[in-house]
């Protein structure tokens, strides 16, 4: 009897845990040619810890009015054209973790991070993406030297922080290039 009291509770204890987490949630993104497996529960999630302080601060409110949008991609992110889907996700994710997260600092260690934990997961899709091959038009590489370049325009932890604030407009992007698949 005891036993059986055992495996029941033991029963018990795993369909409650298993109730009470949620599944991996992943997209296929299909780029072009090939197709990649992204986390986007995870990519939000980390976000959500950043986004009110990159929003937020004073410093993101002053870029608000010094010209220029610096996300200027994120009008482009509906009309890429066919074959330059790959490639030009490929380009922002270099961008973000090239300029945008080696230059984002949060005097809050959580939000440090949580900064970080998203930089090593665009690194982890960037690699993924490196195996596609994918091809690159004149067209989008302008797109995205026009973005470096009003970065650069701006000072480099106030503009990271004006790309932080932004991110959810690529983070919709990511989530409509493809289905949603549960994992466990």
């Amino acid at each position: 009897m005891k036993m059986l009291l055992g495996c029941s509770a033991s029963f018990l204890l795993l369909l409650l845990l298993s109730c009470l987490t949620e599944p991996a949630e992943s997209r296929t993104l299909h780029l072009d040619s090939c197709s990649v497996s992204v986390h986007t529960h995870e990519l939000r999630k980390y976000y959500a810890h950043i986004r009110s302080n990159a929003v937020s601060s004073a410093s993101s409110r002053a870029i608000e009015t010094s010209g220029k949008n610096l996300h200027k991609c994120n009008v482009r992110l509906n009309w890429q054209k066919d074959g330059q889907t790959c490639c030009f996700l490929r380009l922002v994710l270099r961008f973000y973790v090239e300029r945008v997260f080696s230059n984002y600092a949060s005097s809050e260690p959580e939000q440090q991070r949580c900064s970080s934990a998203l930089a090593n997961a665009f690194v982890s899709i960037r690699r993924d993406i490196h195996k596609c091959h994918c091809q690159c038009g004149e067209e989008t590489q302008r797109t995205i030297d026009s973005v470096h370049a009003e970065f650069i325009k701006l000072q480099a932890n106030r503009a990271a922080q004006k790309a932080v604030g932004e991110l959810d407009t690529v983070l919709e992007w990511l989530e409509a290039l493809g289905p949603k698949t549960q994992r466990n």
